[in-house]
This record gives C-alpha cells, sequence and structure tokens, in this order.
C-alpha cells in the first residue's frame, strides 16, 4: 500500500498528538479512560476545527475510522510503555512539538486545496496545529500553552510563512513540507531551550 506525503504527515502527526495527550493526562494521574479522551481530543481537535471552518463534513475522523484506532492503540501503547519513560515532561514536550510542526503543515495544505489565500492557509495550519493542545490543556485544567508567554502559534504563523516563500522559489512541495515540520520542531525546542517568549501584558485594576 502506497501512502502520499499528506497521508504520511496525517499518520504521524496524529501518533505524535496521541503520544502527548497520554502522557499530559498520565502526569494528572487520570484513570485510562479519562487518558483515551485526552489522547483523543488531542489528536483529532485542531482537525476537527479545521473542517468545520471549511464546511468539510462529517469532519475527517467521522469517515474514516482507522483514525480513531490508530488513536486507541497509541494511547494503549503508551501507557503500556510508561514504565520504560522517566521523563514525562521531556516526552511530552517532544511528541507535542512534533505534532505541531506535522499538523500545522496538514492544515496548510488542507487550505491550499480548498483553493484559499496563503494568509488563510497559515490561519489553518496554525488552528489545526494549536487547537488540539488547546482543548487537552483546558480539559486538564492549564492554560493552554498557546495563551500564555512562551512561543506557540507564532512557530507555526512562521512556519506557514516559510512554506510559501519556499515553493515560491520554486522549491519542490514535498521538499517544502519536510522542511517546515523540522523547522517548527527546531524553532520549538530552541525557544523551550533558551527560554524566549514575547512580551507579556500585565493589567491592573
Amino acid at each position: 500500500m502506497q501512502f502520499s506525503t499528506s497521508e504520511i504527515i496525517e499518520i504521524l502527526g496524529t501518533v505524535s498528538f496521541a503520544i502527548s495527550g497520554t502522557f499530559a493526562a498520565m502526569q494528572k494521574r487520570l484513570d485510562p479512560f479519562g487518558v483515551l479522551i485526552i489522547a483523543f481530543v488531542t489528536s483529532i481537535g485542531g482537525g476537527t476545527v479545521r473542517d468545520l471552518l471549511l464546511g468539510d463534513t462529517p469532519v475527517a475522523w467521522m469517515r474514516d475510522v482507522n483514525y480513531c484506532l490508530l488513536i486507541l492503540l497509541t494511547s494503549l501503547a503508551t501507557i503500556y510503555f510508561k514504565t520504560h519513560i522517566k521523563k514525562f515532561k521531556v516526552t511530552l514536550f517532544v511528541f507535542d512539538s512534533m505534532g505541531l510542526g506535522l499538523f500545522t503543515m496538514l492544515g496548510l495544505q488542507k487550505g491550499i486545496v480548498f483553493g484559499l489565500e496563503p494568509g488563510m492557509c497559515v490561519a489553518l495550519g496554525t488552528i489545526t496545529g494549536c487547537f488540539g493542545g488547546i482543548i487537552r490543556d483546558t480539559l486538564l485544567n492549564q492554560i493552554p500553552l498557546v495563551f500564555r508567554k512562551e512561543i506557540y502559534a507564532t512557530v507555526c504563523i512562521l512556519g506557514g510563512i516559510l512554506y510559501f516563500i519556499l515553493v515560491y522559489f520554486n522549491l519542490k512541495a514535498d521538499v517544502a513540507k519536510v522542511i517546515v515540520i523540522a523547522f517548527i520542531f527546531g524553532l520549538r525546542v530552541v525557544v523551550v531551550r533558551y527560554k524566549l517568549s514575547l512580551p507579556a501584558s500585565y493589567f491592573r485594576s
């Protein structure tokens, strides 16, 4: 069976966010059912919001049960192997960053397929990359990363802009996709490693 680049990106992104959702839920000591729910919403949240905005319904995961099975198996495997992973926080960060890059690229491509302007495509990519994490953090009673000082959504926006720059200079689309995914992942690592952030505004009554 052959997979297109977009299908591979979607599979890898789904697995990455399922793992990050599972680890985030295990950190909060949820029961197995709660862990599976968090893994599911982390994986499908951004894509669901994207498809609803585009009017592409039923949304992707409702049309293909394989994505639900992939999330289920990934989450169960992560729970099973949790005893072999000691640094939950680091593992969560790595897979969240991978999912961010992969799903941003996926949303960007779907905007292009629907014939949207580059700016709207970048917005869709950012929504696809970020909203699963927003829903996950909200359900876990945390302030979502995208609403904190830490650079998160900005990374998606920069990655989307980079993609259109690369394509403008006639770089092959598949190569541009890989570069952008690596760029988003790498930039997230740099941002966290050196504690870079956007200026925060403080309002006093």
